[in-house]
């Protein structure tokens, strides 16, 4: 009998639009790979949905809170229905910025210097000496992140706008110069490291990542091959560290600029990696050989629950 698979998509955080191209394109790969899929765009009602559904196998697609953050996992865990990517803990863990970083320190990853504050408190004076980086503690796609930059007077004073929708915790961080690089880690196994460079932004922000032509990829990273060989090896610890499973993808920043520091950090693991057919992890697995319908095709035999 086909498995029947149904794709997670869409739901309430600000990354809906991402998670809505990721669902679409991992639901015409797993197609294409022979399964039977049923698209779902996640609602407050997506227990009853599934209770109806019935699938074999969720695979999920969403991204940013409620789907990213151990929220939709509980619910599959709760209706026993095998899923994809991280579970409860590992996925609550990685969501929340400021406490992942705690334990991938411990677990001997570098993370740049920083501190939580409050977005009314990071809008009154800066949180750190400049140049350093705002961002908000559980969100991702670059929404609500600030570079300060040296000379800057004032700290944005948007965070204190009535409407911010981000969260009133933000992380601040020291700015590392330097290269923009990921690694993605598939089971136990760290796959290739990409650099990211943004076209026309400063840093790799929303537009940088999703707009066409917003960035180069540059697969894999011309860097030092013991630095390429550290952040395999770091990807795969922060995602053992935090507990992760199936796929994730670890960023980091490198400063190897001329009269560089020589620093590496890892800034967060994301469990929900994006997953239209250009993004990150499907060029990095492609880089290993896997077709985008193979990678899908793996990560609905690696579904389960208890993750």
């Amino acid at each position: 009998m086909t498995t029947h698979v149904a794709v997670l998509m869409g739901g309430w955080a600000a990354e809906r639009p991402v998670s809505l191209w990721s669902g679409e394109a991992c639901a015409r790969a797993l197609e294409s790979v022979g399964y039977r899929v049923t698209k779902v765009d996640v609602g407050r009602d997506i227990a009853d949905v599934l209770a109806r559904l019935k699938p074999d196998v969720a695979f999920n697609a969403l991204h940013g809170k409620g789907g990213e953050d151990g929220t939709i996992q509980g619910v599959l865990e709760v209706l026993r229905i095998p899923y994809t990517h991280s579970g409860v803990m590992a996925s609550s863990l990685a969501a929340q910025k400021d406490v992942a970083k705690v334990v991938m320190a411990a677990a001997g990853v570098p993370v740049p210097a920083g501190r939580t504050i409050s977005r009314f408190e990071a809008a009154r004076a800066h949180a750190l000496p400049a140049p350093y980086v705002l961002k908000p503690v559980a969100e991702g796609s670059s929404f609500g992140v600030f570079i300060i930059k040296e000379g800057r007077s004032h700290p944005p004073q948007e965070l204190l706008a009535a409407d911010w929708p981000y969260g009133d915790m933000m992380l601040a961080e020291k700015f590392v110069a330097g290269r923009e690089l990921t690694c993605a880690v598939m089971g136990d196994r760290a796959l290739g490291v990409t650099e990211i460079k943004p076209v026309s932004e400063a840093f790799y922000g929303f537009d940088a990542k999703y707009a066409k032509g917003g960035s180069i990829h540059v697969c894999p990273a011309q860097i030092k091959g013991n630095i390429y060989q550290q952040i395999q090896e770091l990807a795969v610890v922060a995602h053992r560290a935090l507990g992760c499973r199936g796929v994730s993808r670890t960023d980091f920043r490198y400063d190897d600029e001329p009269g560089g520091t020589g620093e590496l950090v890892a800034l967060e693991v994301n469990t929900q990696p994006g997953m239209t057919e250009t993004s990150l992890v499907p060029e990095l697995a492609a880089h290993a050989g896997m077709t985008f319908g193979e990678l899908v095709k793996w990560m609905v035999q690696d579904a389960s629950c208890d993750r």
